[in-house]
């Protein structure tokens, strides 16, 4: 008699209910910054002197801020700056990032001597510091900080990348393409980042939280988005006198937002890089 053997069955794993849940705010902010046009009770930059630091009401469902100004509306139109910025800045970092660590990995010997000794540079300059002498230069608002901060976060992306690339570089696949005759150019263009795009997205999605924060950071210092905009961070900054008059509101919604969709983020963003990094 032959025993029988049963194939072990894979359970697939379950999404956590944080997760869910972070999940689920995200798709809510992403709607509202597309619906906003339509959602919003009002103009963003409708002031109205009558209604200044007004409660909750039927009328303005969050308030208003000192100027009048609906923070529902506000905060909805706001959503898309918000939302935009940090992935133009993530996509600046990224393209740089991957260059760079893909060059370092793939050329080794002096390009990578170089390539680390200017990340570890940059590394030992602190990036707020760093962006606010770019913005200096260049002048303020949104433009400029994306591009600033691109350029910080630029040396994180690229020693990730080049720690992936290196591994990468050596696998059989790379060494048949060689002997195949593909130059190295194309190897890495067509075979090589590709193969390294799950890990990299996995992390770039951790990083957008913070990307948010710290452009959030910038127009509350009053160096990345300017009036009337309503991002969240100018907004929070706005918002800030009327705090010692006793509104909360101007100040505490945008500064919840922000929180909220930061945190969304981290949840979403590791559990993203997980699955993503076993995948890869």
């Amino acid at each position: 008699m032959t025993a029988l053997t049963l194939a072990p069955v894979r359970v697939p794993d379950r999404r956590p209910v944080g997760v869910t849940v972070a999940a689920a705010v995200l798709l809510l902010v992403v709607l509202a910054a597309l619906l906003a046009p339509w959602l919003a009770p009002y103009a963003p930059d409708a002031i109205d002197l009558s209604a200044s630091l007004a409660g909750t009401s039927g009328d303005h469902l969050l308030g208003t801020d000192s100027s009048g100004q609906d923070l529902l509306s506000r905060v909805l139109h706001g959503a898309r700056s918000s939302l935009v910025a940090p992935v133009l800045l993530l996509a600046v970092a990224a393209l740089l990032g991957v260059t760079l660590g893909v060059l370092a990995a793939w050329r080794g010997g002096w390009t990578d001597a170089l390539v680390s000794r200017l990340t570890d540079v940059m590394y030992a300059f602190p990036g707020l510091l760093f962006t606010v002498l770019i913005i200096a230069v260049f002048g303020t608002g949104t433009t400029t900080s994306v591009l600033a901060l691109g350029l910080a976060y630029t040396p994180t992306v690229a020693k990730y990348t080049r720690s992936l690339a290196l591994a990468e570089s050596r696998k059989p696949y790379v060494d048949a393409y060689r002997i195949q005759g593909m130059g190295g150019a194309r190897i890495c263009a067509l075979h090589l980042v590709p193969n390294l795009g799950r890990a990299v997205v996995g992390y770039l999605v951790v990083l957008f939280g913070e990307a948010l924060m710290s452009l959030a950071t910038l127009s509350y210092l009053g160096f990345g988005a300017q009036p009337p905009s309503s991002d969240w961070g100018l907004m929070v900054q706005e918002g800030q006198a009327a705090v010692v008059q006793g509104a909360l509101l101007p100040a505490l919604v945008p500064g919840t937002a922000i929180a909220l969709v930061v945190v969304s983020f981290n949840v979403v963003g590791v559990w993203a890089a997980d699955r993503l990094g076993r995948q890869a």
